[in-house]
């Protein structure tokens, strides 16, 4: 019997047909473009069925589907947050997968995107063997996955690991208010928001970014290693935002390991030693001294393992 995950982020769309080894027969990939509400929900069936369809003619058949959700998945009404994502403030994910799929008896599972990162990696990753570890996800946004005795940690409102709202400086800004201060400064997005900042304060600058180099994050972090001088403001901040999340999820959670992942933390991986040693300065030193930090294996895969190791839990 075969397995599907599928991998739903604010731009794309990933799923894959796995065995119940966990090996991956073959994947299917769509955007999500400028699409919303039911729209998006229809590239998910459609992906689905296309898989669906492989496995019957390897005689194999579905016997589970798991998803991982970019925002939040509410486990009691089965309803899916997902707020990069237009007309998915409350959307009946679970309910329509579980109508299309009725005469198939086809089990869904959803989770978040922060879930499921840390379940991919403890599967098939550099968590595997942990009970308490966390996987902290820096791309578009920021979030953490984080396990604790075996278990993911949800709270009260299948919120917790929102950690794009950490209180990492002062004073307030109201522009913290849709996404948090961590979130402002060191997600992709944010690298990107914080060199537009900069910017505007140094009229003096005559660097690559001023001369038509696009401000991205890839961009910010090859030209910080240039020397570049709106580069260095911005990552070096970032860095600093790192390493102080790290030390508070270290003396927060006391983990085995933090994992470090997402679109960013392709290029951001150089800065490992130096994330590690601004955590030293403000973590629990003996929980500090008791844990690891690594770079993700998984890479951009993680959501998908951990959606496709929902199916098969």
């Amino acid at each position: 019997m075969s397995i599907i995950g599928l991998d739903l982020g604010g731009t794309k769309i990933c799923a894959a047909l796995f065995s119940d080894a966990g090996e991956i027969v073959t994947t299917t990939y769509d955007l999500v473009g400028d699409k919303k509400g039911p729209d998006v929900g229809l590239i998910i069936k459609n992906q689905i069925n296309f898989l669906i369809g492989k496995a019957n003619q390897l005689i194999d058949p579905v016997h589970s589907l798991g998803i991982s959700v970019p925002g939040i998945f509410y486990s009691e009404s089965g309803k899916v947050w997902a707020p990069n994502i237009a007309g998915w403030e409350d959307y009946p994910l679970l309910e329509e997968l579980n109508l299309m799929l009725s005469d198939r008896k086809i089990k869904v599972t959803i989770d978040s995107d922060r879930a499921c990162s840390i379940l991919g990696e403890v599967w098939k990753g550099n968590a595997k063997g942990c009970k308490n570890a966390i996987f902290m996800a820096v791309g578009t946004g920021i979030g953490a996955g984080i396990l604790i005795d075996g278990q993911i940690l949800r709270g009260a409102n299948d919120i917790a690991g929102c950690i794009g709202w950490l209180a990492l400086d002062r004073p307030f800004q109201e522009k913290y208010i849709p996404c948090g201060l961590f979130e402002y400064y060191a997600s992709g997005e944010g690298l990107v928001r914080h060199a537009h900042d900069v910017l505007l304060q140094n009229q003096s600058y005559t660097g690559v970014f001023k001369s038509g180099m696009e401000i991205n994050a890839p961009n910010l972090i090859g030209e910080y290693e240039a020397g570049d001088e709106i580069a260095r403001i911005v990552v070096d901040r970032a860095i600093e935002y790192w390493g102080m999340t790290v030390a508070n999820l270290v003396s927060l959670f006391n983990p085995e390991k933090i994992i470090l992942g997402g679109g960013v933390f392709g290029e951001a991986s150089r800065f490992l030693d130096r994330i590690y040693t601004e955590a030293r300065k403000w973590a629990q030193p003996i929980g500090f001294n008791q844990f690891s930090i690594e770079v993700s294996v998984l890479g951009n895969q993680a959501g998908l393992f951990g959606a496709a190791y929902l199916a098969i839990r």
